[in-house]
């Protein structure tokens, strides 16, 4: 039996890390890809854990060889997922969460229709203060992601399912019943 591609997407800001390691956390059938990345490490960040963190050179070399499952340039940065853990996981029966942006999202559908693809959305004040929150950055790039964010909002009709996320224990129970009725 092979485990189920699971998209989790939204907006900067709106918890996708915090619902995926949630429900990875709650079932050993569940693991959260790790992306790969051009962007600097924030503190804390831990390479081949929260993402690999490549040069510009490695990730273009990478997307060559057609090594992503998904890539996508955002705020300036580059991230992708490495396609050949995901299938290892799919074909051992456990179930793989991407926690990626829509853009990735739409790319994964296309080359696999199973795909669940879920949105998650949040105020538009509660985004800016979880951004804010992170660490520090300039008014640019703050403006950047909040941009991107009204036009990811645009895209969630297109989206499997879209579940507002203001209480994490609530979020992850829709999630978990959307799971287990596929």
């Amino acid at each position: 039996m092979s485990g189920r591609l699971i998209v989790i997407s939204g907006p900067s800001g709106v918890g996708k890390g915090t619902v995926a390691s949630a429900l990875e956390a709650s079932d050993p059938n569940i693991k959260i890809s790790v992306s790969a990345t051009t962007r600097q490490p924030r503190t804390g960040d831990i390479h081949g854990v929260n993402y690999f963190f490549l040069s510009k050179d490695e990730f273009e070399q990478m997307v060559s060889r057609n090594e992503f499952l998904e890539y996508a340039e955002y705020v300036n940065n580059c991230y992708g997922t490495p396609i050949k853990p995901v299938l290892e996981n799919l074909e051992q029966g456990i179930s793989v969460i991407l926690e990626i942006d829509v853009k990735g999202a739409f790319q994964v559908k296309e080359k696999y229709p199973d795909a669940v693809l879920i949105f998650l959305t949040a105020p538009m004040e509660t985004l800016v203060k979880r951004i804010e929150g992170r660490q520090k950055m300039d008014q640019s790039e703050l403006e950047k992601r909040l941009s991107t964010a009204g036009w990811e909002f645009l895209q969630a009709d297109k989206f499997d399912h879209v579940i507002e996320n203001n209480d994490l224990d609530e979020t992850v129970d829709k999630v978990r019943k959307i799971l287990n009725v596929m």
